[in-house]
Formats: structure tokens, sequence, C-alpha cells
């Protein structure tokens, strides 16, 4: 699973657009004769996130600074005791490509929004689900930098590739 920022602010072109790996989360996808029928649940451990790549910036990101960014995320997260975020999906709407997307509900520091995934059938049993997070929604003080000239933009992608032994749904 990954997560995308990206940065705003005057400074903005100081900082650096991220690419963050969860590196501990699970799911379960429970396919049903109707996909609308099917519901998916995915818990990711916010306290195991993982600086994968920084792009753009004045300097490439050294290692402090991405044990600091690590650091940080943890701390805005909460994530010593609220480890945990949940998405639960209730029901699958298929498109003829043998993706589509997956409506559900997005727990995270206690706060519940909808969260809307959009599914891209890859190859043969693969699947990439995307969608955006609000930070704000959540009680999420996006980081900033330099005296808030510097901050991270409020939206944050996330992304997560997944292998299904079978399709979605009839037209997959």
């Amino acid at each position: 699973m990954l997560l995308r920022t990206s940065r705003a602010g005057v400074a903005a072109q100081a900082g650096h657009d991220l690419t963050l790996e969860v590196t501990r989360w699970s799911g379960d996808v429970v396919l049903a004769g109707d996909s609308a029928a099917g519901t998916v649940t995915v818990t990711a451990f916010t306290g195991s996130l993982r600086v994968l790549e920084g792009t753009g910036g004045v300097k490439p990101l050294s290692e402090r600074d991405r044990r600091d960014i690590v650091q940080n995320a943890r701390r805005l997260l909460d994530a010593d005791r609220r480890p945990e975020a949940e998405f639960t999906g209730t029901g699958i709407v298929t498109d003829d490509d043998g993706g589509g997307v997956v409506d559900g509900t997005l727990t995270l520091l206690g706060r519940r929004h909808p969260l809307r995934l959009r599914v891209t059938r890859l190859e043969d049993g693969r699947y990439r689900a995307t969608g955006t997070i609000v930070q704000s929604q959540y009680g999420v003080r996006p980081y900033t930098a330099f005296f808030g000239a510097l901050k991270l933009a409020d939206p944050v992608a996330v992304e997560a590739e997944v292998d299904l032994p079978e399709p979605l749904g009839p037209g997959a």
C-alpha cells in the first residue's frame, strides 16, 4: 500500500513530493454472486510507514530526512495510541473492463468518513485500488515547516495492489 503526498505553500519548491509505503496492512475481499453484495475490509497499521521516494526539493532526501518524516507521520497519526486505520467497503460496482468502484468508510483517528476507491484490473487476478484521503477530515493537521511557508497538501493519494483468485464481476 502506497501513500503519495504533494507539497504546497510559497516555499513548496524546497520540499519533496513523497511516496510512503505502509509496510503492514491486511485485507479481505468477499465476493458474492452479485458483486454489489461483495465486501472489502482493509486494516492499515499507521506506525508501519517507510519513505520510498522523495521527488523535487532543493536537495535529495537524506537518511535523517527519511527518519524525521516517519517520526513526524507517526506523531501526526497518533500511531502509538491509535495504530490502525480501517476501510470497510460495502458493495462493489463493476465495469466492463473488469474493474469498478468500491464505496465505503475510512476510520482514522476515531473519525469516519466516506471513501471511494477506484479499482482497475491490471492483469489476470491483479487489481489496483486508488483513492484520495483528505487529512483534515480526520483531524490530521498537515505537516508544515518554515513557519507555514512549506506544507504538506491536505489531499493524500492512496494506492494498493492486490491479487484476487477470481474476477470482480461477471464482465471481468
